[in-house]
Protein backbone atom coordinates (compact mmCIF):
# COMPACT_ATOMS: atom_id res chain seq x y z
CA UNK A 1 0.00 0.00 0.00
CA UNK A 2 2.84 2.40 0.88
CA UNK A 3 4.58 1.57 -2.38
CA UNK A 4 1.38 2.31 -4.32
CA UNK A 5 0.94 5.65 -2.54
CA UNK A 6 4.55 6.60 -3.24
CA UNK A 7 4.13 5.58 -6.86
CA UNK A 8 1.02 7.72 -7.31
CA UNK A 9 2.62 10.62 -5.46
CA UNK A 10 5.72 10.45 -7.65
CA UNK A 11 3.51 10.49 -10.75
CA UNK A 12 1.75 13.62 -9.49
CA UNK A 13 5.11 15.32 -8.88
CA UNK A 14 6.35 14.30 -12.32
CA UNK A 15 3.24 15.64 -14.05
CA UNK A 16 3.44 18.88 -12.06
CA UNK A 17 7.06 19.42 -13.08
CA UNK A 18 6.11 18.70 -16.68
CA UNK A 19 3.31 21.26 -16.45
CA UNK A 20 5.73 23.88 -15.12
CA UNK A 21 8.13 23.18 -17.97
CA UNK A 22 5.33 23.62 -20.51
CA UNK A 23 4.61 27.08 -19.09
CA UNK A 24 7.98 28.28 -20.37
CA UNK A 25 8.17 26.42 -23.70
CA UNK A 26 8.58 28.36 -26.92
CA UNK A 27 5.62 26.74 -28.76
CA UNK A 28 1.89 26.39 -27.99
CA UNK A 29 1.73 22.61 -28.43
CA UNK A 30 1.59 19.92 -25.78
CA UNK A 31 4.33 17.31 -26.07
CA UNK A 32 2.83 14.36 -24.23
CA UNK A 33 4.85 12.08 -21.97
CA UNK A 34 5.40 8.40 -22.70
CA UNK A 35 2.10 6.60 -22.19
CA UNK A 36 1.24 2.88 -22.01
CA UNK A 37 -2.37 3.43 -23.09
CA UNK A 38 -2.07 3.42 -26.93
CA UNK A 39 -0.15 0.13 -26.85
CA UNK A 40 -2.51 -1.34 -24.24
CA UNK A 41 -5.72 -0.47 -26.07
CA UNK A 42 -4.39 -1.90 -29.32
CA UNK A 43 -4.08 -5.29 -27.62
CA UNK A 44 -7.44 -5.09 -25.84
CA UNK A 45 -9.16 -4.22 -29.12
CA UNK A 46 -7.30 -7.06 -30.84
CA UNK A 47 -8.49 -9.82 -28.55
CA UNK A 48 -11.94 -8.24 -28.33
CA UNK A 49 -12.17 -8.61 -32.11
CA UNK A 50 -10.85 -12.18 -31.89
CA UNK A 51 -13.45 -12.93 -29.23
CA UNK A 52 -16.22 -11.49 -31.43
CA UNK A 53 -15.19 -13.69 -34.37
CA UNK A 54 -14.92 -16.81 -32.20
CA UNK A 55 -18.30 -16.17 -30.57
CA UNK A 56 -19.94 -15.73 -33.99
CA UNK A 57 -18.46 -19.08 -35.03
CA UNK A 58 -19.88 -20.80 -31.97
CA UNK A 59 -16.72 -21.35 -29.94
CA UNK A 60 -17.37 -21.73 -26.22
CA UNK A 61 -14.66 -19.33 -25.05
CA UNK A 62 -15.44 -16.74 -27.70
CA UNK A 63 -18.07 -14.84 -25.71
CA UNK A 64 -15.86 -14.84 -22.60
CA UNK A 65 -12.92 -13.46 -24.57
CA UNK A 66 -15.21 -10.85 -26.12
CA UNK A 67 -16.45 -9.77 -22.68
CA UNK A 68 -12.90 -9.67 -21.31
CA UNK A 69 -11.75 -7.55 -24.26
CA UNK A 70 -14.68 -5.17 -23.81
CA UNK A 71 -14.06 -4.72 -20.08
CA UNK A 72 -10.31 -4.22 -20.47
CA UNK A 73 -10.87 -1.77 -23.34
CA UNK A 74 -13.25 0.25 -21.16
CA UNK A 75 -10.69 0.16 -18.34
CA UNK A 76 -7.86 1.41 -20.54
CA UNK A 77 -10.12 4.15 -21.95
CA UNK A 78 -10.98 5.24 -18.41
CA UNK A 79 -7.32 5.65 -17.38
CA UNK A 80 -6.37 7.25 -20.71
CA UNK A 81 -9.17 9.82 -20.48
CA UNK A 82 -8.25 10.40 -16.84
CA UNK A 83 -4.73 11.38 -17.93
CA UNK A 84 -6.10 13.64 -20.67
CA UNK A 85 -8.39 15.28 -18.13
CA UNK A 86 -5.45 15.81 -15.77
CA UNK A 87 -3.34 17.33 -18.52
CA UNK A 88 -6.06 19.69 -19.69
CA UNK A 89 -7.86 20.64 -16.48
CA UNK A 90 -5.25 20.44 -13.70
CA UNK A 91 -1.95 21.01 -15.52
CA UNK A 92 -3.20 23.48 -18.12
CA UNK A 93 -1.45 21.78 -21.05
CA UNK A 94 -4.36 22.23 -23.43
CA UNK A 95 -3.59 25.54 -25.05
CA UNK A 96 -5.70 27.16 -27.75
CA UNK A 97 -3.79 25.32 -30.47
CA UNK A 98 -4.14 22.01 -28.66
CA UNK A 99 -7.90 22.51 -28.33
CA UNK A 100 -8.13 23.21 -32.06
CA UNK A 101 -6.35 19.93 -32.71
CA UNK A 102 -8.71 18.04 -30.40
CA UNK A 103 -11.77 19.52 -32.12
CA UNK A 104 -10.36 18.70 -35.56
CA UNK A 105 -9.55 15.14 -34.50
CA UNK A 106 -13.05 14.60 -33.16
CA UNK A 107 -14.56 16.08 -36.32
CA UNK A 108 -12.58 13.58 -38.41
CA UNK A 109 -13.87 10.82 -36.14
CA UNK A 110 -17.47 11.93 -36.78
CA UNK A 111 -16.77 11.91 -40.53
CA UNK A 112 -15.59 8.30 -40.24
CA UNK A 113 -18.86 7.49 -38.47
CA UNK A 114 -20.75 9.08 -41.36
CA UNK A 115 -18.97 6.68 -43.72
CA UNK A 116 -20.08 3.73 -41.56
CA UNK A 117 -23.72 4.78 -41.80
CA UNK A 118 -23.31 5.49 -45.51
CA UNK A 119 -22.43 1.84 -46.08
CA UNK A 120 -25.55 0.75 -44.16
CA UNK A 121 -27.80 3.09 -46.16
CA UNK A 122 -26.16 1.84 -49.36
CA UNK A 123 -27.07 -1.74 -48.44
CA UNK A 124 -30.63 -0.68 -47.63
CA UNK A 125 -31.29 1.22 -50.87
CA UNK A 126 -29.59 -1.50 -52.92
CA UNK A 127 -32.36 -3.88 -51.88
CA UNK A 128 -35.24 -1.43 -51.46
CA UNK A 129 -35.03 0.49 -54.73
CA UNK A 130 -34.89 -2.62 -56.90
CA UNK A 131 -36.21 -5.69 -55.04
CA UNK A 132 -34.87 -8.91 -56.50
CA UNK A 133 -36.88 -11.88 -57.72
CA UNK A 134 -36.15 -13.70 -54.46
CA UNK A 135 -37.98 -10.89 -52.63
CA UNK A 136 -40.96 -11.22 -54.94
CA UNK A 137 -40.23 -7.85 -56.49
CA UNK A 138 -41.78 -6.15 -53.47
CA UNK A 139 -40.48 -3.96 -50.67
CA UNK A 140 -41.19 -4.75 -47.91
CA UNK A 141 -41.09 -8.41 -48.96
CA UNK A 142 -44.28 -10.42 -48.74
CA UNK A 143 -44.79 -11.89 -45.28
CA UNK A 144 -43.07 -8.98 -43.52
CA UNK A 145 -45.25 -6.65 -41.45
CA UNK A 146 -43.31 -3.39 -41.07
CA UNK A 147 -43.55 -1.20 -38.00
CA UNK A 148 -45.98 1.68 -37.87
CA UNK A 149 -43.93 4.79 -38.55
CA UNK A 150 -46.40 7.00 -36.69
CA UNK A 151 -46.24 5.18 -33.36
CA UNK A 152 -43.02 4.58 -31.41
CA UNK A 153 -40.68 5.78 -34.21
CA UNK A 154 -42.46 9.15 -34.35
CA UNK A 155 -42.32 9.46 -30.55
CA UNK A 156 -38.61 8.63 -30.60
CA UNK A 157 -38.08 11.29 -33.25
CA UNK A 158 -39.68 13.86 -30.96
CA UNK A 159 -37.59 12.68 -27.99
CA UNK A 160 -34.30 12.78 -29.87
CA UNK A 161 -34.88 16.19 -31.46
CA UNK A 162 -35.97 17.57 -28.09
CA UNK A 163 -32.81 16.24 -26.48
CA UNK A 164 -30.75 17.98 -29.15
CA UNK A 165 -32.54 21.25 -28.43
CA UNK A 166 -31.97 20.90 -24.68
CA UNK A 167 -28.25 20.17 -24.96
CA UNK A 168 -27.83 23.12 -27.34
CA UNK A 169 -29.61 25.34 -24.84
CA UNK A 170 -27.35 23.98 -22.12
CA UNK A 171 -24.31 24.97 -24.17
CA UNK A 172 -25.58 28.53 -24.63
CA UNK A 173 -26.43 28.90 -20.94
CA UNK A 174 -22.96 27.64 -20.01
CA UNK A 175 -21.38 30.31 -22.21
CA UNK A 176 -23.71 32.87 -20.65
CA UNK A 177 -22.58 31.92 -17.16
CA UNK A 178 -25.89 30.34 -16.09
CA UNK A 179 -24.49 27.23 -14.43
CA UNK A 180 -27.75 25.89 -12.98
CA UNK A 181 -29.61 26.19 -16.29
CA UNK A 182 -26.75 24.46 -18.11
CA UNK A 183 -26.70 21.56 -15.64
CA UNK A 184 -30.49 21.20 -15.77
CA UNK A 185 -30.58 21.19 -19.57
CA UNK A 186 -27.90 18.53 -19.85
CA UNK A 187 -29.66 16.41 -17.22
CA UNK A 188 -32.92 16.60 -19.20
CA UNK A 189 -30.97 15.57 -22.31
CA UNK A 190 -29.74 12.45 -20.52
CA UNK A 191 -33.26 11.54 -19.38
CA UNK A 192 -34.66 11.93 -22.91
CA UNK A 193 -31.83 9.82 -24.32
CA UNK A 194 -32.52 7.03 -21.83
CA UNK A 195 -36.24 7.11 -22.65
CA UNK A 196 -35.38 6.90 -26.37
CA UNK A 197 -33.25 3.81 -25.74
CA UNK A 198 -36.01 2.23 -23.66
CA UNK A 199 -38.58 2.72 -26.42
CA UNK A 200 -36.14 1.38 -29.00
CA UNK A 201 -35.76 -1.79 -26.95
CA UNK A 202 -39.54 -2.00 -26.56
CA UNK A 203 -39.89 -1.71 -30.34
CA UNK A 204 -37.42 -4.53 -30.95
CA UNK A 205 -39.16 -6.82 -28.46
CA UNK A 206 -42.60 -6.37 -30.05
CA UNK A 207 -41.54 -6.38 -33.71
CA UNK A 208 -43.08 -9.12 -35.87
CA UNK A 209 -39.76 -9.87 -37.60
CA UNK A 210 -36.18 -10.49 -36.52
CA UNK A 211 -32.74 -9.88 -37.99
CA UNK A 212 -32.92 -13.41 -39.48
CA UNK A 213 -36.00 -12.62 -41.59
CA UNK A 214 -34.29 -12.03 -44.89
CA UNK A 215 -32.67 -8.89 -46.18
CA UNK A 216 -35.39 -6.61 -44.79
CA UNK A 217 -34.80 -7.74 -41.21
CA UNK A 218 -31.04 -7.60 -41.70
CA UNK A 219 -30.87 -4.05 -43.03
CA UNK A 220 -33.53 -2.83 -40.57
CA UNK A 221 -31.76 -4.07 -37.47
CA UNK A 222 -28.32 -3.25 -38.86
CA UNK A 223 -29.27 0.38 -39.47
CA UNK A 224 -31.43 1.06 -36.41
CA UNK A 225 -29.21 -1.09 -34.18
CA UNK A 226 -26.08 0.74 -35.27
CA UNK A 227 -27.81 4.02 -34.54
CA UNK A 228 -29.01 2.73 -31.17
CA UNK A 229 -25.44 1.77 -30.30
CA UNK A 230 -24.35 5.31 -31.12
CA UNK A 231 -27.15 6.69 -28.95
CA UNK A 232 -25.85 4.64 -26.01
CA UNK A 233 -22.28 5.81 -26.59
CA UNK A 234 -23.45 9.43 -26.93
CA UNK A 235 -25.49 9.12 -23.72
CA UNK A 236 -22.44 7.87 -21.82
CA UNK A 237 -20.44 10.73 -23.35
CA UNK A 238 -22.95 13.30 -22.12
CA UNK A 239 -23.18 11.67 -18.66
CA UNK A 240 -19.41 12.02 -18.29
CA UNK A 241 -19.61 15.67 -19.32
CA UNK A 242 -22.48 16.16 -16.85
CA UNK A 243 -20.33 14.77 -14.04
CA UNK A 244 -17.40 16.96 -15.04
CA UNK A 245 -19.64 20.01 -15.00
CA UNK A 246 -20.89 19.13 -11.52
CA UNK A 247 -17.24 18.93 -10.38
CA UNK A 248 -16.45 22.36 -11.93
CA UNK A 249 -14.13 20.82 -14.54
CA UNK A 250 -16.09 22.62 -17.27
CA UNK A 251 -16.60 26.36 -17.58
CA UNK A 252 -17.36 28.85 -20.32
CA UNK A 253 -13.65 29.32 -21.08
CA UNK A 254 -12.84 25.63 -21.51
CA UNK A 255 -15.39 22.99 -22.51
CA UNK A 256 -13.98 21.16 -25.52
CA UNK A 257 -15.31 17.85 -24.22
CA UNK A 258 -18.83 19.22 -23.91
CA UNK A 259 -18.67 20.73 -27.40
CA UNK A 260 -17.53 17.36 -28.76
CA UNK A 261 -20.41 15.56 -27.05
CA UNK A 262 -22.86 18.10 -28.50
CA UNK A 263 -21.40 17.62 -31.98
CA UNK A 264 -21.71 13.86 -31.59
CA UNK A 265 -25.30 14.15 -30.38
CA UNK A 266 -26.35 16.35 -33.29
CA UNK A 267 -24.77 13.80 -35.60
CA UNK A 268 -26.95 11.13 -33.95
CA UNK A 269 -30.00 13.39 -34.44
CA UNK A 270 -29.35 13.91 -38.15
CA UNK A 271 -28.76 10.20 -38.79
CA UNK A 272 -32.03 9.37 -37.03
CA UNK A 273 -33.94 11.79 -39.26
CA UNK A 274 -32.59 9.99 -42.31
CA UNK A 275 -33.41 6.63 -40.75
CA UNK A 276 -36.93 7.67 -39.86
CA UNK A 277 -37.75 9.09 -43.29
CA UNK A 278 -36.20 6.21 -45.26
CA UNK A 279 -36.45 3.03 -43.16
CA UNK A 280 -39.65 3.75 -41.25
CA UNK A 281 -41.74 6.06 -43.45
CA UNK A 282 -40.69 5.38 -47.04
CA UNK A 283 -39.28 1.88 -46.72
CA UNK A 284 -42.19 0.48 -44.73
CA UNK A 285 -44.81 1.75 -47.18
CA UNK A 286 -43.13 1.43 -50.56
CA UNK A 287 -43.85 -1.38 -52.95
CA UNK A 288 -43.18 -2.14 -56.56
Amino acid sequence: MITLINFNFSNVIKKTITGLKNMFQAHPYHLVDNSPWPFSISWTLFYMAIGAVLSMQGFVMGSKLLLLGLLTTCGVMFFWFRDVNTEGTLLGNHTKEVKKGLVLGFLLFVISEVMAFLSVFWAYFHSALSPSVELGGNWPPLGITPLDSFSIPLLNTFLLLSSGAFITYGHHTLIGGKRFDAITSIFITIILALIFTMFQYFEYVHADFSIADGVFGTVFYASTGLHGFHVIIGTIFIIVMFGRQILFYINKQGHVGLESSILYWHFVDIVWLFLYMTVYVWGSNSSS
